[in-house]
């Protein structure tokens, strides 16, 4: 049975994040609001459960599932070697609405889609996500939305979307940015823009100046 968690208040929000934890562990899809979107999503290691995050979407494998991580030091165990300018952007940026394009080490035991070796990962500026993401360690999320729908910025209207395809939906109000994350490739040999958001080519550039534009 789909439930719909309240976490604006403290006193619930240590419950309601405990329920989500559990169904996540359990290999169960979740709804969670970050700092740009809510977001659709499940444990980033249980293929089966990346799988139902993409038929609850719509989407194919060819569009693979970003991760969101809940701390820094979480990406050094994600990648074989942090580039430099991966460290300036996550050191200037994270937590917050920018999403890193890296390759991934080759020994992680997950399939988050046709990802090719590369994974798209971000650190949510968000009390409600982080806290979930302590309990939980990395999870495949992406919008909650239906591809080609409008991404929601309530957890009622990922619902509307949704529907009984998510097993718990973290209700943590109007997230306050209700934009998408920028998202910067730096598996080439410089860093690539590949869809403005969140944070703007002129903030990336006083960071790495050498990242390309759209």
């Amino acid at each position: 049975m789909t439930e719909i968690l309240d976490c604006q208040e403290p006193l619930g929000r240590s419950e309601a994040i405990a329920a989500a934890a559990r169904a996540v562990q359990g290999g169960s899809v979740v709804v969670v609001p970050t700092d740009t979107l809510y977001g659709v999503g499940a444990d980033a290691f249980n293929p089966a459960a990346v799988a139902d995050v993409l038929a609850a979407k719509g989407r194919g494998r060819n569009m693979p599932v970003p991760v969101l991580v809940g701390s820094w030091a979480t990406l050094d165990g994600l990648m074989t070697f942090v580039l430099p300018d991966t460290r300036r952007l996550i050191e200037a940026f994270w937590p917050g609405g920018l999403t890193l394009v890296v390759e991934h080490a080759p020994t992680l035991a997950w399939d988050l889609g046709d990802a090719r070796g590369t994974v798209a990962v971000r650190m949510p500026l968000h009390p409600v996500a982080l806290e979930l993401l302590a309990e939980t360690g990395p999870m495949a999320v992406s919008s909650a939305n239906r591809t080609g729908m409008p991404p929601p910025i309530t957890a009622q209207e990922a619902y509307a979307q949704l529907g009984e395809a998510v097993s718990v939906y973290l209700d943590g109000g109007t997230v306050p940015v209700g934009q998408a994350s920028t998202i910067v490739d730096l598996t080439g040999e410089v860093p690539k823009l590949l869809r403005q958001g969140a944070i703007t080519l002129d903030e990336l550039r006083h960071v790495v100046p050498s990242i390309t534009g759209l």
